[in-house]
């Protein structure tokens, strides 16, 4: 997994709508919440961004954005945001390049790891967490990140 202080890898995924998204065009809007997760209606997926969704407007009034990653594809998370009323960002990753770039990527390449990553306007990583099972950590990893830029 990167560290801080380490710049984040840019990349372009399509999200939920079919749209290309750049992560520095993310950041010329301010500091990104970049979480990674390993599957779209999963259990503990599923909480993440439920718990993310009801601290969406937290989020934006502190100024940051947040985009969530994982190797489903467009049509699956278009499912996932409506299903759940998401209003951010799920980017598909299928070939996992960008999973592999952060060094989320499962053991022996299978799945995916829980991370969440906090990047500054100029690209570089903040703050980060990896808790694969215990989602309350992001949550709270979340909750930091808002004081942080309040």
């Amino acid at each position: 997994m990167l560290e801080i202080s380490e710049r984040a890898p840019l990349f372009t995924l399509t999200d939920q709508t079919g749209k290309p998204v750049s992560l520095q065009g993310l950041l010329e809007n301010g500091p990104v919440v970049l979480y990674f997760y390993p599957a779209d209606f999963t259990p503990g997926c599923t909480k993440e961004a439920c718990t993310i969704r009801d601290l969406h407007g937290e989020l934006v009034a502190a100024g940051l954005q947040v985009a969530g990653i994982s190797p489903q594809g467009q049509e699956s998370h278009q499912r996932f945001a409506e299903k759940h009323q998401l209003p951010f960002l799920l980017l598909s990753d299928v070939e996992k390049e960008v999973i592999v770039d952060y060094g989320v990527n499962g053991p022996l390449g299978f799945g995916v790891r829980r991370a969440t990553f906090l990047i500054d306007q100029d690209g570089i990583i903040r703050d980060a967490v990896l808790a694969d099972l215990r989602i309350g950590q992001h949550e709270e990893f979340i909750r930091q990140a808002i004081a942080l830029q309040a």
